[in-house]
């Protein structure tokens, strides 16, 4: 690849992101849409710290991410932006000085609180995408109703034991979280069965979601749920269909089926 010197990537930066251009329809326009864009991920632990890692490698120019709390050993099977001689301290410090050393130029934005109906729209109105990764429905429904609220798509991603699920939320043109959920499951506990590997499996093709809608390579899984289970492995995709009075988007105008 030529170095282009009329970019805001530096000659290092090109050659490190030299393959990705190959991919087709990404091309360098892709790369500068990834290094202009601001993605916020709620939270940064087994999968959202993948999702964090695998945009920051691809060359997201700048995260907000919101995680609370010190690091647990309970951490360690699963965030691997967490080490075990950290015990006791910070996660955020952890996250941002190892996404730090794998990329430089990533500018990071971090909030060492968990998102909640007091902080969601001052969070989620800075950024271009959301990635909502949170263990907790509370924190999931705040940052749903301020991805409609100001119109950011959001990628929504959870798993539990060996099962996956995926979607992108796209106000007005899907359904919002609250419409697939009005109430959290009464089972759903903040611990829960999970090996790294599964979540690491769902933060990568999360992570593909945020650089497609960015980018606009491929086509994004607007309206349609992705589940897998990885014991005996299996995929399957859902259609999924927005719920016309639903007290978060139902008055928004449906723009597309």
């Amino acid at each position: 690849m030529v170095a282009d010197e009329g970019t805001p990537l530096s000659p290092l930066e090109q050659e490190i992101f030299s393959w990705q251009y190959d991919v087709s329809g990404f091309g360098l326009e892709g790369q500068l849409r990834l290094k202009q864009a601001t993605v916020m991920i709620s939270r940064c632990g087994g999968l959202g710290g993948i999702v964090a890692y695998q945009l920051a490698a691809a060359g997201i120019g700048r995260m907000l991410l919101a995680h609370a709390g010190s690091i647990r050993p309970s951490d360690l099977n699963r965030q691997l932006l967490m080490t075990r001689d950290g015990i006791g301290t910070s996660r955020m410090d952890s996250i941002v000085r190892r996404l730090q050393d794998l990329n430089p130029d990533l500018e990071v934005i971090p909030v060492a609180e968990n998102v909640s109906p007091s902080n969601a729209d001052r969070l989620v109105s800075q950024v271009d995408v959301v990635v909502d990764a949170a263990p907790l429905f509370e924190e999931r429904h705040a940052m749903n109703q301020a991805a409609v609220r100001f119109n950011k798509p959001m990628v929504e991603c959870a798993m539990y034991e060996l099962e996956g699920h995926l979607t992108v939320l796209l106000p007005g043109q899907t359904p919002c979280l609250h419409c697939l959920y009005p109430e959290p499951p009464a089972s759903w506990q903040r611990r829960f069965p999970v090996f790294g590997a599964v979540s690491g499996t769902l933060g990568c093709m999360a992570a593909m979601e945020v650089i497609k809608l960015i980018s606009g390579l491929g086509k994004p899984l607007a309206g349609e749920l992705l589940s897998f289970e990885l014991g005996d492995p299996s995929f399957r995709r859902f259609r999924i269909r927005r719920n016309e009075t639903c007290r978060v988007c139902g008055h928004l105008a449906e723009t597309c089926d």
